[in-house]
């Protein structure tokens, strides 16, 4: 087993960059060349249902039968000319992942031959098993039916030979089943619930976006060492492995050079990525060996999170050309940075004025304000909910150790605005607000010009951090869809700002100047926030921990218990009042989240427990049997002196057999823990039995990991992490 070992490691180190080939024009001219964008409607359409067609997308208004297939018939000539043979609705049921079915364009032309086709029926609905995806009983087994419907509003794209039409998808009866309907229907509340009071200020303003800039962290594997693992391989992360001697202590990783393999991974990632309209634009290392990001152009929530899940599909295609493997595991090596997906989230309005940048006058100002203080109201109110939503039984490892940490959800405001909040209580209502923005800093040498400061910096260790025109919600896994984060966070600041505007209106009124009814309606929230929620400290301190207990924030870590704040009746009564979630859809949604739970602990269980008895201590017998053999060598040869000799062979053999025997007594308990958390039925029940085997994996992994120490390097079977978590 050693030597198979030694030679995957060496073939993994021998790889070599694959030259990337680089189109040889710039990107902007091939950017977006399999999307069926507004440029290819405007060329495959004619002009009326061209602008029938943008109407749908940019006001809602839906699109008749005959403009749906005169959309189709133009979708079909631009695909056929790339290529294309089948399409596929293309939608995210609550996997984590994506889904799709492939139809053909084939059908009889009544003559006896076959005639490509593709009609406004095919584009706008699909028929997918409803039952086979996780649904929370909402479809029984024998009710099958479910149905995604397009998206307008997220261009058609061509992956490979098939046309993918972004959908939704729902049940036979109406609920959804999806992370993108929630989120639509999130993204249309707070900008709904934001507009009245943009209006407040600018009566101008018609419409309200909501934005998303997510940054993907990701690890790569050499394929070979990957396929020398059997946990990588099935759960995405080691279960056991001792650190390596170096790994990101120096923190000489982030931000270095990218070895040439990984650069021409990225640069290929990049091409497909413009290709299919994605903007992206930042490419590092990130802080722990082997871990790096992307990120794209901040764009609309809806979009930016269907293109996120497209790069995801991507990636582990395009790295496995190149001998890698992407991992999305939150956190797949104990000892080092995890991976999260940071989602930085504001909203503008279709003036161009971003809601969450202090203005250019006092005016201005206090409309930033005015949405600064109510999200951050939303995240005290819901902070249990808003850390339910990112919750998971992979984020569970990453979370709480030099990481954002989501056991508690607090915000970071930054001295800046902790100020301006502080000063906002001490003078009257009608104060004007004025907001510092960057300022020069120069830095003492002539030939480096003059840095501009931004007024807030960051925190590393908030889960919520206001960044100086958004606010980065940290917490977010890097295997999750931020759609369900980005629905929660949406719904949440929707229904703050709707109790916000009532109180206002009864303020004004009573005859209040406007100005003056907006303060006196934030002061009081104000205070609270100030008092409870936010926290510019070290949020990773045990006093922290402490300090958070008394404020009152939520501060559970049992990850099964975190889901039940979607069932509480508060979360009920605020999802079901701004029409994201209906009671029945949440506690359909949480028995996907347990039974979700359940299953991977199971699967890792599993597959601990089958490598501590199949793989480690035949290995440490091995190795123990070698030493045995040494000993009894040396009785024979060197008879007066082999006690002495022997005597750290000795130590050794009684080291390996307490180890062994400790991890076969530990995989012994978890099998029987797992036998009786298999038969209960209520899976918030069974999440909880599976969250206690989740915390019997840790000692049994201490045990493996102290053979891997004193186990003959040759003798031991797994690909080490300092073997793993170096490219070359």
């Amino acid at each position: 087993m050693g030597k198979l070992r030694f030679d995957v490691v060496q073939e993994a180190f021998k790889k070599k960059a694959i030259v990337v080939e680089v189109p040889e024009v710039k990107t902007s001219d091939y950017f977006g060349a399999l999307v069926f964008g507004r440029e290819k409607m405007c060329k495959y359409l004619s002009s009326d249902v061209f602008a029938k067609i943008c109407d749908c997308i940019d006001n809602g208004h839906p699109l008749d039968a005959e403009t749906a297939d005169k959309v189709a018939a133009g979708m079909k000539t631009w695909a056929m000319e790339h290529g294309v043979t089948h399409v596929s609705h293309w939608f995210q049921p609550l996997t984590e992942g994506t889904a799709e079915k492939h139809d053909s364009f084939m059908e009889y032309d009544g003559k006896g031959g076959m005639i490509e086709t593709f009609d406004g029926k095919m584009l706008v609905q699909q028929e997918p098993d409803a039952s086979s995806f996780p649904n929370g009983g909402i479809r029984a087994t024998f009710e099958a039916r479910g149905y995604t419907a397009w998206d307008p509003t997220s261009p058609v794209f061509i992956q490979d030979d098939t046309l993918c039409i972004p959908s939704v998808f729902i049940s036979y009866t109406g609920e959804a089943l999806d992370y993108k309907t929630p989120l639509k229907k999130s993204i249309k509340a707070v900008t709904e619930a934001a507009l009245p009071i943009c209006k407040l200020f600018d009566s101008k303003v018609k419409r309200v976006y909501c934005y998303l800039g997510w940054e993907q962290e990701y690890f790569l594997v050499d394929e070979d060492l990957f396929a020398a693992r059997p946990d990588l391989m099935l759960t995405g992360r080691t279960l056991m492995g001792h650190a390596s001697s170096k790994s990101q202590q120096l923190d000489d990783h982030y931000f270095g050079a990218i070895p040439s393999r990984v650069a021409a991974f990225m640069r290929d990632i990049e091409i497909a990525g413009y290709k299919l309209g994605i903007p992206l634009k930042t490419r590092h290392n990130e802080a722990a060996p082997n871990q790096f990001e992307l990120a794209p152009i901040y764009g609309e929530a809806n979009l930016a999170n269907d293109q996120n899940q497209m790069m995801m599909n991507l990636m582990n295609p395009i790295a496995r050309k190149h001998g890698f493997v992407v991992l999305f595991h939150e956190k797949p090596f104990e000892g080092i940075n995890g991976s999260g997906k940071h989602n930085n989230w504001s909203l503008g309005t279709d003036t161009g004025t971003p809601l969450l940048a202090p203005g250019k006058d006092a005016k201005g100002n206090l409309q930033f304000i005015t949405f600064f203080v109510n999200v951050l109201a939303a995240v005290q109110k819901h902070n249990a909910l808003l850390k339910a939503s990112i919750a998971s039984a992979t984020n569970a490892h990453r979370l709480g150790a030099n990481e954002a940490p989501p056991a508690i959800v607090s915000a970071f405001l930054g001295k800046t605005m902790t100020d301006v909040l502080h000063k906002l209580l001490e003078v009257p209502s009608d104060t004007p607000i004025e907001i510092a923005g960057k300022k020069g800093r120069n830095i003492g040498l002539v030939e480096i010009p003059e840095i501009f400061v931004d007024n807030t910096d960051r925190n590393r260790t908030s889960p919520f951090a206001f960044t100086g025109n958004r606010f980065e919600f940290r917490a977010v896994g890097s295997s999750a869809n931020c759609g369900g984060a980005l629905s929660t966070l949406n719904a949440a600041v929707a229904d703050q700002l709707i109790d916000f505007k009532a109180a206002v209106d009864k303020e004004t009124a009573t005859g209040k100047p406007l100005n003056i009814a907006v303060m006196d309606t934030l002061k009081p929230i104000i205070r609270s926030i100030l008092d409870v929620v936010c926290f510019d400290g070290n949020g990773y301190s045990d006093e922290w921990k402490a300090e958070a207990a008394r404020r009152g924030l939520d501060t559970e870590t049992n990850v099964p218990e975190m889901f039940k704040a979607f069932i509480s009746p508060k979360a009920v009564e605020m999802f079901t009042r701004v029409g994201v979630y209906t009671g029945k859809e949440l506690q359909a949604r949480n028995e996907v989240k347990w039974e979700t739970y359940s299953k991977k602990v199971q699967i890792e269980s599993r597959v601990m427990g089958r490598m501590a008895i199949n793989h480690i201590i035949p290995a440490a017998l091995a190795y123990q049997t070698k030493l045995l053999k040494n000993i009894s060598l040396m009785k024979e040869d060197f008879p007066s002196e082999a006690d002495a000799m022997s005597a750290t062979q000795k130590e050794l053999v009684r080291q390996i057999s307490a180890l062994v025997g400790d991890i076969n007594t530990k995989v012994e308990a978890m099998i029987a823990a797992r036998a009786r958390a298999n038969v209960i039925e209520d899976e918030y029940e069974k999440a909880l039995a599976y969250h206690c085997i989740a915390e019997s994996l840790q000692p049994i992994r201490r045990s493996v990991d102290q053979l891997e120490e004193i186990t003959d390097n040759d003798t031991w079977p797994l690909p080490k992490y300092r073997e793993i978590l170096f490219i070359n």
